[in-house]
């Protein structure tokens, strides 16, 4: 595999994108949005700077990273080649069904597709096609570049064959990939997840405030980040969206999203993605200073 398309120039999109760049593939971006898409390759840019800032990338390699990606609006123009597809949409089933249907149809019948998902079924998503043998989950870590983890979701019709390339494929870009079956939040966001909420309720419930709860799992836990700050560079809405995904797939009450966090989603207090969350980010995307919704 040497053609590479990844759908989506969010955050995880573009990072996806850098990482298969800068390991020498041939990369197609996608997005709808031509802003977006321009949005993605600042980003791009910028990260290769840091990289090469710190003495371990060349200008040179820099540039040919750059020079290994080209951008699309139309999924039809970048998939004609393309050996393998990573979506990185928005974590929405209904628009990751929508754009299975047109990777399925407009992909090379060898092609691979692959799913960026944090917890939809990958068995749900393959149902929509007519290469469910080829449909696989390769869940990267936030920010990819950096995180070492990729978790590789078999759906129930996955074959051994697609799961070993994309397996090895993983190793190739300096990952560890993980062997992980179909089940709702997969291992990563089934344990995060619960946590994370668990943190919110803590916080609903008065127990203690925000710097406090994020100082006892950092010096307590040796967490790098506390649940709280790491729920705001997640997403809240990202959050949100996992936890139902995972209480409507096991219909267990413990999954079930904190009252709090529906009504931070709700009032559009996503966390740094939105300059407000548990924290607050219009001076500073550290999280320095509480939300004065949870300032004491």
């Amino acid at each position: 595999m040497k053609n590479i398309v990844v759908i989506g120039a969010g955050t995880m999109g573009n990072g996806i994108a850098h990482t298969f760049a800068q390991t020498g593939f041939t990369v197609n971006l996608v997005d709808v949005s031509a802003e977006a898409l321009e949005k993605g390759m600042k980003s791009i840019t910028t990260n290769l700077d840091r990289i090469v800032a710190k003495g371990n990338l060349t200008e040179e390699q820099k540039n040919e990273t750059l020079n290994n990606i080209s951008t699309f609006t139309q999924l039809e123009d970048a998939a004609k080649h393309a050996d393998l597809i990573v979506e990185a949409a928005t974590e929405n089933i209904d628009l990751k069904l929508k754009i299975f249907r047109q990777m399925d149809e407009l992909a090379p019948e060898n092609c691979i597709l692959a799913t960026n998902t944090s917890s939809i079924s990958i068995t749900k998503i393959a149902s929509v096609t007519q290469r469910p043998e080829k449909v696989i989950g390769m869940h990267f870590m936030n920010p990819v570049p950096i995180m070492k983890l990729v978790e590789i979701i078999k759906g129930y019709s996955t074959s051994k064959e697609t799961f070993d390339a994309v397996y090895e494929m993983s190793k190739t870009l300096g990952k560890v990939p993980v062997e992980v079956n179909d089940y709702p939040g997969f291992v990563a966001n089934r344990i995060l997840m619960p946590m994370i909420n668990e943190s919110i309720e803590t916080l609903y419930n008065g127990v203690a405030g925000v710097e406090e709860i994020d100082t006892v799992m950092k010096l307590g836990m040796a967490h790098p980040m506390g649940p709280l700050q790491l729920a705001d560079f997640i997403g809240l809405d990202v959050c949100l969206a996992i936890l139902n995904v995972m209480y409507d797939g096991f219909k267990n009450p413990k999954y079930a999203p904190n009252p709090l966090l529906v009504n931070m989603v709700t009032a559009g207090k996503l966390g740094i993605k939105s300059g407000e969350g548990f924290y607050d980010y219009s001076e500073s995307k550290k999280a320095e200073k509480v939300s004065k919704m949870f300032s004491k």
